[in-house]
C-alpha cells in the first residue's frame, strides 16, 4: 500500500524531492508540503514570502508579535487568509475555484498547530491534510455488501466516480468521531445513534499527485492521514444521499465493489481504503 499509487515508488520519491519546492514557516525549519516548481513561480511574492530557487524553497514569513502560541497561530492564519483572498480574486489558479471557507490545519514538529489554511489552498502548497472515511457494510444471506454512493457529476473533485459510504475532511479544531458523525447526517442520512456505532479501525497514510479529475491543476502533491471506521449496517437501514454531494448509494457485493476498484471507478483514496478493509483479520480470515 505504501507505493499506491505509483509502481516506481523509489524513482517517484526521489522526482518529488529533486524537482518539488519545499514549503517552509520561517519559524520552523520542518518542511510542511511540496509545491511543483509552477505554482512556486507563480505565487505572488509578497513581504510575507520568500522563494529560494537555488534551495527549492518557498518560505512563508508572516511578521507575528504574539508568543502565545495560540495567539500566534491565529496571527499566521489571517495573513495567510488576507494573501489567499488576494490571489483567489486574481484568478492565478483554478484549484482555488472550489473556495470553501473551510480551514484545514497545519502542525509542525511538536504536533503544535502553526496556523490554518482554506482547504482549497492545501493541494497548492502539498500540506498534510487530515479527514475521516467509513465503510458501511451489511451481512446478508448471500454475504457481505457494501454501500456505495456515487459522487454527484457536479463536483469540482473526481465527479462521478464511487466514494466510500461517509468521508470528510477534518477542519481546524474538530475531532475525528465529531466529524464522522455530522458527515454521516449530511452525505448518508444516517442519524447520529446509528453513526455513533461505528467502530474505529485506526488510521491510514498515504501520497498521491492529483491527476485531471481531482479539479484544477494537475501535478499538486497530496498527503493525508484518515481515521478510519466501520460500521455494520441491519438489512432495514438504507442510506441516503442529504446534501447533493452523491447522486445515490448502491448496495454492490464483494465481486462487484473488486471489480469497480480493477477498472479504476473509484476514487483512488477510496480504493484504498477498500482494500484495507479486505486486508482486516477480521474479514480476510474467512469469517465473512
Amino acid at each position: 500500500m505504501n507505493s499506491f499509487p505509483y509502481p516506481d515508488i523509489e524513482n517517484s520519491s526521489r522526482s518529488l524531492s529533486q524537482s518539488y519546492y519545499k514549503f517552509k514557516l520561517a519559524e520552523c525549519e520542518s518542511v510542511l508540503g511540496l509545491v511543483t516548481p509552477e505554482i512556486a513561480h507563480k505565487l505572488p511574492l509578497t513581504d510575507v514570502w520568500t522563494r529560494r530557487d537555488d534551495s527549492r524553497q518557498l518560505i512563508f514569513k508572516p511578521k507575528v508579535v504574539q508568543t502565545d502560541l495560540t495567539e500566534a497561530a491565529e496571527e499566521r492564519t489571517k495573513v495567510l487568509a488576507r494573501y489567499l483572498q488576494q490571489v483567489r480574486e486574481a484568478k492565478i489558479f483554478r484549484v482555488l475555484d472550489g473556495w470553501r471557507n473551510e480551514l484545514y490545519p497545519v502542525y509542525g514538529p511538536g504536533k503544535q498547530l502553526l496556523f490554518s489554511m482554506e482547504r482549497s489552498a492545501s493541494a497548492l502548497f502539498g500540506i498534510v491534510t487530515y479527514g475521516v472515511h467509513m465503510t458501511a457494510y451489511t451481512k446478508t444471506a448471500e454475504g457481505t455488501k457494501f454501500w456505495t454512493p456515487r459522487r454527484a457529476l457536479n463536483k469540482q473533485t473526481y465527479p462521478g466516480m464511487m466514494d466510500n459510504t461517509v468521508a470528510g475532511g477534518l477542519s481546524t479544531g474538530e475531532m475525528p468521531f465529531e466529524c464522522l458523525v455530522r458527515e454521516s447526517m449530511e452525505e448518508a442520512s444516517l442519524p447520529e445513534e446509528i453513526a455513533s456505532k461505528a467502530q474505529p479501525c485506526g488510521t491510514m497514510t498515504y501520497f498521491y499527485v492529483r491527476d485531471s479529475r481531482a479539479g484544477g491543476e494537475v501535478g499538486l502533491c497530496q498527503p493525508e492521514c484518515q481515521y478510519v471506521y466501520d460500521l455494520e449496517l441491519p438489512e432495514d437501514v438504507v442510506p441516503k444521499p442529504n446534501d447533493n454531494e452523491a447522486m445515490d448509494f448502491q448496495l454492490l457485493g464483494v465481486e462487484d465493489v473488486q471489480a469497480a476498484m480493477a477498472s479504476g471507478r473509484f476514487k483512488p483514496n477510496c480504493a484504498l481504503l477498500l482494500l484495507e478493509f479486505f486486508c482486516a483479520p477480521w474479514y480476510s480470515d474467512g469469517r465473512k
